[in-house]
């Protein structure tokens, strides 16, 4: 067990760590070549916080494993808003810049909306479902990358180390291997923990592993925070959750249909029906929604998410 329990913490840190170099190098390497800052900003570093969620789900939907494919994505959303952004409200709320927030959002909605359609009239993701979120993920880029030279002056300078080509490269294969053997590692041992504890795979998917691959967005929160860029979270989180609907589902559904997990249940129902996916879309609804009309976000929204996180996760282990 405890071996098992130290290899699933290594795969976490290979993730992070891979991640990491995996942006320096990539991103380095875009304006090495003088590639634009917004499409560097908007591909390779939005991307790449969310490849170690591409690559839990996609491992594990190759092993034909679908609930922890499912439970990583589902999971990562319910952790990135319900936990990391409701830690930085509660520490420090920040105005909203609807103008930015508005496509984003309206995006996630729409492909939230979709996702649980499917869900709930065929209990099964499809292959077709999954090139359609992949689509869905291609035309959101395709749109973001417009509007940021449509609006050169909105786009901020990102911060890229002025590294040798070769340890740019290097960086940039180094932290590709170090998210595919951190995938590996925390999909292997998150099974074996699953199965040790007695609880359904989708349960450790849904609670630890999302943790651990939403682990880039903590960071990222945390430094937007000591930095008093507070309002950068919530645009951070907004987009990764739309990434982990389009481009993390569609990507695992895509290499493998599988049906909706059916392995924990409340109330004689699915709990994915009745309470992962309807959460995921009602967290979100209740961050973006004022944000939208009222321009800003309360403490109150933090702390009200954090209960809701601490209630969801004592669900899953003792529900």
């Amino acid at each position: 067990m405890a071996i098992t329990i130290i290899l699933f913490i290594l795969g976490l840190v290979f993730l992070i760590f891979g991640g990491d170099w995996f942006v320096d190098g990539a991103s380095g390497l875009a304006h090495r070549f003088k590639i634009p800052e917004i499409i560097v900003g908007a591909t390779v570093v939005s991307i790449g916080t969310t490849l170690p969620e591409v690559m839990v789900s996609a491992t594990s939907a190759a092993e034909g494993l679908g609930a922890m494919s499912y439970g990583n994505a589902i999971g990562s959303i319910i952790c990135n808003t319900a936990l990391i952004l409701a830690l930085s409200l509660a520490i420090r709320p920040a105005p909203v810049d609807r103008k930015s927030l508005r496509t984003p959002t309206i995006f996630f909605f729409v492909s939230a909306i979709f996702y649980m359609l499917v869900s709930y009239l065929t209990g099964r993701f499809d292959r077709w479902m999954g090139i359609v979120l992949l689509l869905i993920f291609v035309a959101y880029m395709i749109l973001t990358v417009r509007q940021g030279f449509k609006n050169p002056d909105q786009n901020e300078p990102l911060e890229v180390k002025q590294w040798p080509l070769w340890r740019q490269i290097l960086f940039l294969i180094l932290g590709a291997a170090m998210i595919a053997v951190g995938a590996r590692l925390l999909v292997d041992n998150g099974t074996k923990i699953a199965a040790m504890l007695g609880v359904p795979d989708s349960v450790i998917a849904l609670t630890f592993v999302a943790l651990g691959t939403s682990l880039p967005e903590l960071v990222t929160a945390i430094v937007s925070l000591a930095k008093g860029h507070a309002a950068l979270s919530l645009g951070n989180i907004v987009g990764a959750n739309l990434f982990n609907i389009v481009l993390v589902c569609g990507t695992a559904i895509t290499i493998r249909p599988f049906n909706v997990p059916v392995d924990k249940v409340f109330l004689g129902q699915n709990a994915s029906f009745i309470v992962d996916l309807p959460l995921m879309f009602l967290v979100m609804a209740f961050v973006t929604i004022p944000a939208l009309i009222r321009g800003k976000l309360s403490r109150f929204q933090g702390i009200a998410l954090l209960v809701v996180y601490v209630a969801y996760v004592t669900f899953q282990f003792f529900g």
